[in-house]
């Protein structure tokens, strides 16, 4: 490992050999710590559907407005990324049920990029990526869940119900993993930009929600942290009904990784899990009265 590193960081400017690197976490990318940098080398199969031009960009922008930590390299031909460490504690579901404080640190931090005026290049179209991992998938030999077709297709009144009443695009994480959230007990840090793009910024709220098992006190707090005080009826129906729509999208995201033979983790339940999330949300009265004020004339 550590001649594998050596070798990703020969000739980089700005940085010296020498140290012991250290394997961090990742689902589908090998993450090491060398000194105060992190090296971020992507997954095999990873530059089939990341546009690692489109990650740069967003990654340096996200510094830019202060939320990332700086890129101090970016390869955009292997996808090699270093960044700056930051001293912090990497979050998790448990991390954000017992670091007071953390749901609304992270509400600020999202509120902060998406009000940053950058410009990220791709936009994030979500139904579009739904055609777009179904089309990778075809052929493969990972059927989707039992249901998943119905269900797709009862999504299709909330794209109606979407499209009925945009908002202004903003530059969103778009996928917000607990595990991409690094604390420092004042302030929270966003990294991991490869599914970032021009998005309603209501989805960053639901997905975190959805990503950090946020119970109903936890989305109060963001919620409150992010808009200063209660949200509006329509935002909050689009916070929620995005949350049934990350787990609709990222079911697919985890048969592409058992596609790819991604040994992360059993990516059948990590899909089946997700799928299972998304349609008992879609079937609660809660939901139906959502996607019924988004409908209204």
């Amino acid at each position: 490992m550590q001649d594998d590193v050596a070798k990703l960081l020969a000739g980089v400017p700005g940085i010296t050999p020498g140290g012991t690197a250290q394997r961090l976490g990742g689902l589908t990318n090998r993450v090491y710590r060398l000194r105060d940098f992190i090296i971020r080398v992507p997954g095999e199969g990873t530059e089939t559907y990341i546009n690692r031009q489109h990650e740069a960009i967003a990654a340096r922008a996200a510094a830019a407005a202060g939320v990332s930590p700086e890129v101090i390299h970016f390869d955009e031909t292997t996808g090699v990324m270093i960044t700056r460490f930051i001293d912090s504690t990497t979050m998790t579901p448990q991390g954000f049920k017992t670091r007071t404080g953390s749901s609304a640190r992270a509400a600020r931090a999202l509120r902060q990029l998406h009000q940053s005026g950058q410009t990220f290049p791709a936009r994030f179209e979500l139904f579009a990526m739904i055609d777009d991992y179904l089309g990778h998938l075809s052929g493969k030999d990972v059927p989707v869940p039992p249901g998943y077709p119905a269900v797709l297709a009862e999504a299709e009144a909330v794209r109606t119900a979407l499209a009925r009443s945009p908002v202004p695009l903003a530059p969103c994480h778009c996928d917000p993993l607990c595990e991409n959230f690094l604390d420092t007990g004042s302030r929270m840090w966003i990294v991991d930009w490869e599914y970032s793009g021009m998005n309603d910024p209501m989805w960053d709220l639901g997905d975190l929600s959805v990503e950090g098992q946020f119970d109903a006190a936890q989305d109060a707090e963001m919620l409150a942290a992010y808009f200063d005080g209660p949200p509006t009826p329509q935002d909050h129906a689009r916070m929620v009904i995005y949350k049934a729509m990350c787990d609709l999208l990222w079911t697919l995201w985890g048969l592409l990784q058992l596609a790819n033979d991604n040994p992360a983790e059993d990516f059948r339940a990590y899909a089946d899990t997700r799928f299972a999330r998304c349609r008992a949300l879609m079937a609660t009265p809660e939901f139906a009265d959502h996607l019924a004020l988004l409908q209204r004339p």
